[in-house]
């Protein structure tokens, strides 16, 4: 049997508007620029986990105010409080053009990984603000999975103790900053693939190590590859780091 695959998704990749909503947007330049807008960093660790693996990569980088690639039609925080308002027709407009096409894509993927190898790991990268609510976000890497799912929860905990044993110190937790089986695209396909064909990871990255930058930011991004290397590799045969 041929291992599973891999795909690189990101949803929440840049804070663009298209110019035929950046009107709608003139007074919120700010916002597009915080953690509401997108999740810096994400895109980032995304391209490395692709290129390292030579998995196919999936990313947008229009904002998640305009609409939330990573949300179910119908959940209230699909689009930001400036596209809510919009008619229905102008709402089911930007679903066309930006939503709908991505879903399809990710879809297409995934399908045509199982159909090639049997089985698909998805990867969802992902960054958190180090604070929300005036709470401080304690761990520096989350893994999201859902309980359920046995291959999803072996796979975190080989990961895990993969970061942990690369970077003693590093604090890494599942099921955090939020419940792997919330609403969201690795959700979507555990409704509708069996989970010994599909197993959904969403990395969430703390973004104090994206606005450090440098070497520090660098070295997490290399470890967080080489760990999962590590964590992939059938039992016995490790990859240093």
């Amino acid at each position: 049997m041929k291992p599973p695959a891999l795909v690189i998704t990101c949803e929440h990749g840049g804070n663009l508007i298209p110019a035929a909503y950046a009107e709608l947007f003139e007074d919120l330049q700010a916002l597009l620029e915080t953690h509401r807008g997108y999740d810096p960093g994400a895109l980032a660790m995304a391209e490395m986990l692709a290129t390292a693996f030579d998995a196919p990569l999936l990313s947008s980088t229009v904002s998640r105010l305009l609409v939330d690639l990573n949300r179910s039609v119908g959940n209230q925080s699909l689009h930001g409080a400036a596209v809510r308002t919009l008619s229905a027709a102008t709402r089911q407009d930007i679903l066309s053009r930006h939503y709908l096409p991505y879903r399809a894509q990710a879809e297409a993927l995934v399908r045509q990984a199982v159909a090639e190898y049997g089985a698909v790991i998805h990867l969802s990268s992902h960054s958190f603000t180090p604070e929300l609510d005036g709470q401080l976000r304690r761990a520096d890497v989350g893994l999201l999975y859902d309980p359920r799912r046995s291959g999803e929860v072996d796979l975190c905990a080989r990961w895990k103790a993969s970061l942990q044993a690369c970077t003693p110190g590093l604090v890494v937790r599942r099921n955090y900053p939020y419940a792997g089986k919330g609403d969201g695209l690795t959700r979507w396909f555990r409704r509708h693939l069996p989970p010994d064909a599909y197993v959904g990871i969403e990395l969430e990255i703390n973004q104090k190590h994206v606005f450090e930058g440098g070497r520090p930011w660098a070295a997490l991004r290399k470890v967080i590859v080489e760990s999962l290397r590590q964590a992939l590799a059938p039992p016995g045969r490790g990859t240093p780091v």
